[in-house]
């Protein structure tokens, strides 16, 4: 059986970080659907350039686009939009079948706004009445100004996907804007089934992270290199305190993703990081979810490999106490990551930018 599959018995589901004309009209987003069991998929704007930049099917678009008086950021979105919708409708069924469980598709607000509270808010309701399916999710960063958006969205019914999640303060921080935002979309009359939240942690970044720091501290410099990427693997989910706080997946629908780059992106293959990011999200949370990341480049479907089927979820300590307070759970490497995360997501949108003027 296909491994992908598989995932799916042990409370997981396997996510597309990818999204592209050339996956839509060459039918390989549908084919990833029905035969490795892709539930979701989700974007952001290095995906979008890339597709744009390279893919040939949009170009007679950006032409005719160009002609228009419109804004650069109004080209992109009129580009874009008609991909999402055609994203959720392929997973509208899986998504109906769920009962909403499954079969979500993201799209970022500008990184522009990523500091500015009603901004941000308002892209939010603009993207979901563009898009007008019930099986968007709106990708909002989790900075200070996105805690406080989000907690808005989630309060005028908006399901979110809430982005560059480095440690469990910027989890805490997420779920109390998720309660807070259900709490007044329930006193408004909302049904609370209705709206679907996924918090992404970043784990990949953060095994960066760890393995550098492990490393300047003499921990695993004697270690093959791939061995010592375990130690990064344990790092994020080590940390002390709950993910997230009681009732944060059981008000309404919550997931939370495990945001791991590809295979062929990461160096630790052979000590297989998704697996263990794969156990750590089912460790934390039965619902929990797992984001297969995948190089925007080219449609090279999910890899299959036997080892992201393990329902064994054990408890690892890892090396994180090696670290002290340079640890990423403390504030000064979380921030740090989560504005690198921000730059290069800014970068990618001026870029998206550029090329829609």
């Amino acid at each position: 059986m296909n491994p992908l599959l598989q995932v799916r018995q042990h409370g997981q589901q396997v996510w597309l970080d990818n999204l592209s004309r050339t996956l839509l009209n060459d039918g390989h987003l549908a084919r990833f659907i029905a035969e490795d069991g892709v539930a979701g998929v989700t974007t952001n704007p290095a995906i979008f350039y890339k597709a744009i930049a390279d893919g040939r099917y949009y170009q007679d678009d950006l032409t005719a686009l160009k002609a228009q008086d419109l804004s650069a950021e109004a080209r992109y979105e009129a580009l874009v939009i008609p991909d999402v919708q055609r994203a959720c409708d392929l997973l509208l069924p899986l998504h109906r079948d769920s009962k909403g469980d499954a079969g979500y598709v993201s799209l970022e607000v500008s990184p522009a706004l990523a500091h500015d509270v009603d901004g941000t808010v308002a892209a939010g309701l603009r993207l979901k009445a563009a898009v007008c399916r019930p099986n968007l999710l709106v990708k909002v960063p989790a900075t200070a100004a996105g805690i406080q958006a989000i907690e808005q969205l989630i309060a005028k019914g908006v399901s979110v996907n809430v982005t560059l999640m480095f440690s469990l303060a910027h989890v805490d921080a997420v779920a109390g804007a998720y309660l807070k935002g259900l709490s007044r979309f329930k006193a408004a009359g909302g049904d609370p089934a209705t709206v679907m939240s996924v918090a992404s942690l970043f784990l990949s970044r953060v095994d960066t992270l760890v393995d550098g720091l492990l490393e300047a501290k003499g921990r695993g410099s004697r270690q093959p290199r791939q061995k010592r990427g375990r130690h990064g693997q344990t790092g994020l989910p080590a940390l002390p305190g709950t993910l997230p706080r009681a009732g944060f997946c059981r008000a309404a629908r919550c997931r939370r993703t495990a945001a791991v780059h590809a295979v062929g992106e990461h160096r630790h293959q052979e000590s297989g990081l998704q697996r263990p990011a794969l156990c750590r999200a089912a460790d934390r949370c039965r619902d929990g979810q797992y984001l297969a990341r995948r190089d925007p480049g080219g449609p090279a479907r999910p890899r299959q490999d036997r080892r992201h089927a393990h329902s064994g979820c054990r408890r690892r300590t890892g090396a994180l106490h090696h670290l002290g307070p340079h640890g990423p759970g403390y504030g000064h490497n979380r921030e740090n990551l989560q504005l690198d995360g921000l730059k290069q997501f800014e970068q990618a949108f001026a870029k998206l930018l550029e090329l829609t003027a």
